[in-house]
């Protein structure tokens, strides 16, 4: 028995406090290569479970686990929330992006998506890059981002999401859409993490910006004029807004009471660690965008892209994510209780009107 079952029992997995209604989990090994991945298909009520593939250092395989499980599930409701017809699935790669990645070991991936026959299709996520999905795409049809499915690389329009999000939120708060002498905090300069920055420079705001990789910071530094802090230290920057656009679970109970932003929204995933740390912020006074939510921008355009098409119908439809988040806000403020909730509500209307059993 390989490390990745030795460690992940099969008990661990069927009483793991994520692992709800989740529909299949595969655990995916290729000796060649070196890859040890798990895929996790949260739903298929509206269709194929469509979800990116993260690759990570992860600690152990349990780590690895509770994030595919996590995030599977958040594809699901993010897909609903979208309006799109498909379900949620997520792939997370144990390895290093930088050291270990290779094409090979992507290639058997896309040999593991192609045994799934359809039921999840794969996509780009933290750690993989378009170039990594032509690899996969050599060995399944069940992938979504390259340049025969339509527009390629998904984060400018997941960052066109976020920024949308961001001004519905300065509006709700602030009483406009005007981020010109804001102050932002952006945590992570990934692909999403820069664009976003780079538009929130453009409107005008004062950018705080702090990455795990140096390269990236200074870049940011020289081109906005942004103030670099370490990324531990992103939270509590004094700021109007606070932008996370690395991992999740960043929202706990040790960094919300430190947050001086009025306002979160970003394009990290699984933001919340506990369900309790969306009404942390709510008690806080701090209006938080629910993640799924505000960073669908990537999934619209994997979802409508077509090949050889233009873009306009996915920026459309991006751009809207500020006028769902509005609706969201409103909601939730009629009803007393926390965005994120009125999310996972509108979700699950969405899912049971699909399937009435789910009622």
């Amino acid at each position: 028995m390989n490390a990745l079952h030795t460690s992940v029992h099969h008990s661990a997995v069927f009483d793991h406090p994520e692992m709800g209604d989740h529909e299949n989990i595969v655990f995916a090994k290729d000796k060649d290569s070196g890859l040890s991945a798990i895929i996790a298909v949260h739903d298929t009520t509206l269709g194929p479970a469509l979800g990116g593939c993260r690759v990570w250092p992860y600690e152990n395989p349990a780590d690895a686990l509770t994030d595919a499980l996590r995030l599977s599930r958040g594809m699901t409701y993010k897909n609903a929330l979208a309006g799109l017809d498909l379900g949620g699935g997520k792939a997370v790669i144990m390895a290093c992006p930088r050291k270990e990645k290779s094409a090979e070991m992507m290639e058997a991936f896309g040999r593991h998506v192609e045994r799934l026959s359809g039921t999840y299709i794969t996509a780009e996520d933290v750690g993989v890059s378009p170039e990594d999905m032509e690899a996969v795409a050599l060995h399944t049809d069940h992938v979504r981002g390259t340049s025969a499915t339509g527009l390629g690389d998904p984060s400018p329009y997941t960052a066109l999401g976020v920024f949308e999000g961001i001004k519905a939120s300065a509006h709700h708060v602030f009483g406009n859409r005007d981020l010109d002498g804001k102050t932002v905090s952006v945590q992570g300069l990934g692909h999403v993490g820069y664009d976003v920055a780079r538009q929130l420079h453009a409107a005008g705001a004062k950018l705080i910006v702090s990455d795990i990789h140096a390269p990236a910071v200074a870049r940011a530094v020289e081109e906005f004029g942004a103030n670099a802090v370490d990324p531990s230290e992103a939270h509590r920057a004094a700021a109007d807004i606070f932008v996370p656009c690395a991992l999740g679970a960043g929202l706990n109970a040790r960094t919300i009471p430190q947050i001086q932003a009025r306002i979160v929204a970003g394009a990290a995933n699984n933001q919340l660690q506990t369900p309790a740390d969306g009404n942390a912020l709510k008690e806080r006074g701090i209006l938080y965008a629910p993640d799924y939510a505000i960073n669908a921008g990537g999934v619209i355009s994997i979802a409508l892209a077509e090949p050889g098409g233009n873009d306009e119908h996915v920026r459309e439809k991006t751009r809207a994510i500020g006028e769902t988040l509005a609706l969201i806000f409103e909601r939730a403020k009629r009803e007393e209780t926390t965005p994120e909730k009125i999310a996972d509500k509108i979700a699950e209307e969405k899912l049971a009107s699909a399937n009435p059993r789910r009622n």
